[in-house]
């Protein structure tokens, strides 16, 4: 019989490795809250996060302190004030080798953010980052670099994030400070707003932590992240605001998202290209989108469908009311579309024009609805009329302000800004489309953006002669989920006559509400503090401003377009953001090989970005004047890991002076949160398993190779009471978590070995939920529970569970259609040792029903991975 081999790893312990953090805040209650979140452990990436890893290698860790750079620090401190989130990243470093290191400084940021600062202090001597105009910061750097080219210091990260990264060459036992400075206004989505916050320390850091702290006047409905076992939630008080105006040092800012309203019946038009690009899994994708997209539809909505190629044709001549019975025909028609030809994108918007046209002018759709046409495409037209402005000079003139457009650009190879533009001059928005297995669900998810409109043509006013420089005021349409969000500068300081109207058409009757602005003390809420990060309130109405402008210089005159890009300009400089009009420049220090040129950090847009590698696709820099930046060599440490991970969150929520009390997080008794992925990935057959193989009791994970005479093994060290997620899979909701002990005797060396003392299973979409530990095991089923002792010997056949309990052994679990595991009770296995503990062993038995998408310390090896194994060493014992 072959001799097994193990591969054995280093312990890592849990506060390194990527942190992932989405946490989603629905506000609506009339009062005030102050919420503090502290993050100290990591979680299983998302698609965009998976997509963004490449190969993993297996590498021995180096043991040399002579090569060690020491990452002694991270701390994420983010708060958020009305919506508007101030975000500084701070990574502290030394060199402990003999010689000098390159170290390389690299963060994750929201592509919604602008950098707002950026600094490096070496040795006690600081160099920070100046913003200015992008031509002038290009000659700045001309000047000091005569050839070459460079990358930049920001590039695409995934779907969401921008990666900002910087080199710097750091002299023998020398220290480096990194801070990084982003702010941006939160969007509301579907509801809730989104902090998005990745770090990634590729080593043990003594000093880790993530804070967001969160102030609310309308109160915070509930704060959850998406890798917890824990209820995060604050129980709902009062009741909704309609609108919320407050006041902050001269500038007000106004939300409007009212709730509990009847939706607006819509019309839509489908606009698909089945050209020959959209063959295989993109068609796949959008038939399958297309069909739960129909399904969704509302009995009071109209709808059509129009396919091109290099021809149009239409599923009917008209627009179709969404009974069920027209749903069915046309879902039987949807599945049928193949692709075929190329595209003639100009003739196919404009057929869906005059449908909609036609419809109106024939009074066949209600008075009182909204019409929007959704295309979708992936390339560029190449039938008809291909000149791309023509394209969007035709759309615009024959929508003419009647109609709402939406284009959604599927894959790498379509023109996004082309799209984007034709967007915004016709009262919608663009959305890239990722090409990954998630395609079909990105496509629902912006449809369940626009599927449900509330109101049409809002107006918000404001008192005359006592506001000015407002943001955008006027909208023409308002979905379910959303907020509409204006900003502006107070010139009368007499609040007491400070009242907002808004008028909007509802589906029934026109919108009218009334609302007086409050104004805000944040020096009597944070009275140790000068106040939160300075004047804050100007910054969200700049950051607003700055956007908008933004997204305007693409439309209207060319006078307009002009005077648009100059003001945003001036104002990006005054407030030092990094736009797409503005650079950073970073001077680094000098080398002894003498100065060191600049680098520059610019913003990048979803134009010029390419989604399939993730790297900036134009730049406005002309190659030949630029400079790249020098490869990593052998004395080269990177501050930033494999791309993954999050983990145990606390959540605590104050009241502030004065506030209407807040309810307190509940803890709830469910076992266990998530925790972090190791940077290990392995091809295996469905059957994984992990055992304790070492006496010391600690967590010892074997993964077994079917295809070749070894296994994977690793240890994972922690303090008792952490929490690890072995499994995670989010399409059937199945998790299994699992809490570790400590054994009573610490050894000489302040060691504690650790157990698994703790195991929480739960499977959603077959409502089943399992806690157990070394003592018990509660069954959770059906509205049912059912608690039972290691002493029994007793199973439990359910519909969807069958469950199999052996005295003081083991515990078999087979779910219908999903996965079969056993959880092993381990006692007194050395009968002499007292300070010994009962522990538990996980077995997963068959795992094959499980998705693509499963994640988690075991999860990740269910489905294949690839790898490589580097820096191997023959053992003393030749069977090892």
């Amino acid at each position: 019989m072959p001799v097994q081999r193990l591969l054995c790893f280093p312990a890592m312990p849990a506060p390194w490795r990527v942190m992932l953090l989405w946490v989603c805040v629905c506000i609506f209650l009339p009062t005030q809250a102050q919420g503090a979140l502290v993050v100290s452990r990591g979680d299983d990436p998302t698609q965009e996060t998976k997509e963004a890893m490449g190969p993993r290698s297996i590498k021995k860790r180096s043991t040399n302190p002579a090569n060690m750079v020491e990452l002694y620090s991270v701390r994420v401190d983010c708060t958020v004030t009305l919506r508007f989130a101030h975000t500084v990243m701070t990574s502290k470093a030394l060199n402990r080798a003999n010689s000098s290191q390159e170290i390389v400084f690299e963060v994750d940021l929201p592509k919604t953010a602008f950098i707002a600062n950026f600094s490096m202090e070496i040795d006690g001597q600081m160099y920070v980052g100046d913003v200015k105009e992008k031509e002038k910061a290009k000659k700045q750097y001309e000047k000091a670099v005569s050839s070459g080219q460079t990358a930049g210091l920001v590039k695409a990260s995934g779907r969401k994030m921008e990666k900002f990264s910087v080199s710097v060459n750091i002299a023998a036992n020398s220290s480096v400070t990194f801070v990084l400075t982003y702010e941006e206004l939160l969007q509301r989505k579907l509801g809730q707003y989104e902090i998005l916050t990745r770090v990634k320390p590729e080593q043990p850091v003594q000093d880790f932590q993530i804070v967001t702290n969160i102030y609310e006047p309308q109160g915070i409905a509930f704060v959850e992240t998406t890798a917890t076992f824990l209820s995060n939630e604050l129980l709902p008080l009062v009741k909704k605001a309609v609108t919320d105006t407050k006041i902050v040092n001269g500038y007000f800012v106004h939300f409007f998202a009212p709730p509990d309203l009847p939706r607006v019946p819509k019309n839509v038009v489908f606009v698909i290209d089945r050209s020959g690009s959209m063959s295989g899994q993109k068609m796949t994708q959008t038939r399958d989108a297309l069909v739960a997209i129909l399904k969704d539809l509302h009995e009071e909505d109209h709808f059509a469908l129009i396919l091109f190629d290099n021809q149009i044709i239409t599923w009917k001549n008209y627009l179709t009311k969404a009974t069920q019975t027209n749903v069915t025909e046309a879902i039987a028609y949807v599945k049928k579309i193949r692709d075929n030809g190329s595209t003639n994108i100009n003739g196919a918007v404009l057929r869906a024009v005059k449908m909609l046209e036609k419809e109106r002018k024939d009074m066949n759709l209600p008075e009182r609805s909204t019409d929007m046409i959704i295309l979708l495409t992936d390339g560029m037209p190449n039938s008809g009329e291909s000149r791309l402005p023509k394209i969007q000079e035709n759309v615009h003139s024959a929508i003419n302000g009647k109609m709402s457009m939406f284009c959604l650009g599927f894959g790498n190879d379509v023109v996004y800004s082309f799209l984007d533009v034709m967007s915004k001059q016709n009262k919608g928005v663009a959305r890239r489309i990722y090409e990954g297995s998630d395609a079909a669900v990105q496509l629902q998810g912006f449809y369940e953006e626009v599927a449900n409109p509330l109101l049409l043509e809002v107006d918000l006013r404001y008192p005359e002669n006592a506001v000015d420089s407002l943001t955008t005021n006027h909208y023409s349409q308002l979905f379910n989920g959303s907020e509409i969000v204006v900003a502006g500068r107070l010139t009368d300081n007499d609040l007491d006559n400070f009242m907002v109207e808004v008028f909007a058409q509802g589906s029934e009757e026109d919108f009218q509400e009334q609302g007086k602005a409050s104004e805000i003390n944040l020096d009597l809420i944070y009275p140790e503090q000068e106040y939160i990060f300075g004047n804050f309130s100007e910054r969200l109405w700049a950051y607003l401003t700055i956007q908008q402008l933004l997204k305007n210089s693409d439309i209207g005159t060319e006078q307009e377009k002009g005077n648009g890009t100059a003001k945003a300009l001036d104002m990006s400089v005054q407030y030092s953001f990094v736009t797409p009009l503005t650079s950073m420049v970073v001077t680094k220090p000098d080398t002894e090989d003498g100065p060191d040129s600049p680098l520059i950090a610019d913003k990048l847009t979803e134009g010029n970005i390419q989604s399939g590698n993730g790297q900036d696709q134009t730049s406005d820099r002309k190659q030949k004047n630029t400079q790249v930046l020098r490869p990593l060599g052998d004395n080269t440490i990177v501050l930033s890991p494999p791309n993954h991970l999050i983990v145990a969150v606390v959540v605590q929520v104050a009241v502030p002076v004065a506030a209407v009390p807040v309810a307190a997080v509940p803890v709830a008794a469910v076992p266990v949160v998530a925790v972090p992925v190791p940077m290990v990935a392995v091809q295996v057959a469905a059957v994984v398993s992990f055992s304790y193989s070492s006496t010391d009791g600690d967590p010892h994970f074997m993964i077994e190779l079917p295809d070749r005479d070894e296994a994977l093994c690793f240890n994972i060290n922690d303090k008792p009471g952490t929490v690890f997620n072995l499994v995670r899979d989010p399409i059937p909701g199945f998790v299994v978590n699992g809490q570790i002990i400590g054994r009573k005797k610490i050894d000489p060396h302040g060691k504690i070995n650790t157990y698994f003392g703790r195991f929480g299973i739960i499977h959603q979409k077959l409502g089943v939920r399992l806690e157990v530990s070394t003592q018990e095991i509660s069954v959770f089923h059906e509205g049912k529970q059912v608690k039972l002792l290691w002493s029994d010997t007793t199973s439990i056949k359910e519909t969807n569970m069958d469950l199999r309990l052996t005295k003081n052994c083991s515990l078999t679990v087979t779910l219908k259609h999903s996965v079969r595991f056993e959880v092993i009770r381990h006692t007194n296995v050395w009968k002499k040792r007292h300070d010994q503990l009962d522990y538990l062993g996980f077995y997963n038995l068959d795992s094959h029903h499980l998705s693509d998408s499963v994640h988690g310390l075991l999860g990740q090896f269910y489905h294949g991975v690839g790898f490589e194994l580097t820096d191997l060493h023959p053992h003393k014992n030749k069977e090892k």
